[in-house]
């Protein structure tokens, strides 16, 4: 069956060109015009995947972002945006989408990108996981994976430095997760796509460096070694130096 899609763009010369673009594809779109159109749709019938405008009236696409997660909606979300700072991008991440796509945008782009988060939600979905337990007790043994200070449960989808608990998002976690297993081994820029997005987005692509970014924000603490490394031209590596 093919895949459904939200699409939640204010503009309309745009929203019916990406609709109209989307459905020649081979997506079912549903296509609404603000962020309270959005809720209310994704609620009435959850889509496949979201396409969210992050400038809306009223409630915007970082805020249908927020909600949704709140509720605990893992639906994949794409944003786009004509915002192009890194503190933007940022902050949709911080919202909890899964990526993004810079206007003016190149319609291939866009199929690329949803490609890559359809095939990692289909993914997932294959091996369910069980939800995490209600209290951080110890994982059975040969569950936690460890490295550099860090320990993750990757059935749990749970995380820690130390005895503090990191909140992680999915890409997050998957991130860190590949970098734990392969602790002090240097993985390149197209290795690292490959595996969390399933998608090399090029050389100019600033995604993977704004998720390093935000994930160093969540794992450094005062007094304590940096644990992700930049390998200038190649990619990153996890020690603890």
């Amino acid at each position: 069956m093919a895949p459904t899609v939200l699409l939640a763009e204010d503009d309309r010369a745009i929203r019916h060109a990406l609709e109209r673009a989307l459905t020649l594809e081979g997506y079912r779109v549903t296509a609404v015009a603000d962020g309270v159109e959005a809720l209310a749709q994704a609620h009435r019938t959850p889509p496949d995947v979201l396409v969210l405008d992050v400038m809306m009236p009223g409630i915007d696409g970082l805020q249908v972002c927020r909600v949704l997660r709140a509720e605990g909606d893992r639906t994949p979300i794409l944003m786009l945006t004509a915002l192009v700072e890194t503190a933007d991008r940022i902050a949709g991440l911080d919202a909890g989408a899964d990526d993004y796509v810079v206007k003016p945008f190149d319609v291939e782009e866009v199929f690329a990108r949803l490609r890559a988060l359809l095939r990692r939600t289909a993914s997932r979905d294959d091996t369910p996981e069980p939800p995490p337990p209600p209290l951080p007790v110890p994982a059975p043994e040969g569950r936690l994976i460890e490295a550099a200070g860090l320990r993750m449960d990757p059935r749990a989808r749970r995380a820690w430095r130390g005895e503090r608990e990191l909140e992680l998002t999915r890409t997050e976690f998957e991130l860190l997760e590949l970098l734990v297993r392969n602790a002090g081994i240097v993985l390149d820029h197209s290795t690292i796509y490959d595996r969390i997005w399933g998608y090399d987005f090029g050389p100019g692509s600033k995604n993977l460096a704004v998720y390093v970014g935000y994930l160093r924000r969540k794992l450094d603490q005062p007094g304590a070694p940096q644990l992700i490394h930049t390998v200038r031209g190649v990619g990153y590596v996890l020690r603890e130096d």
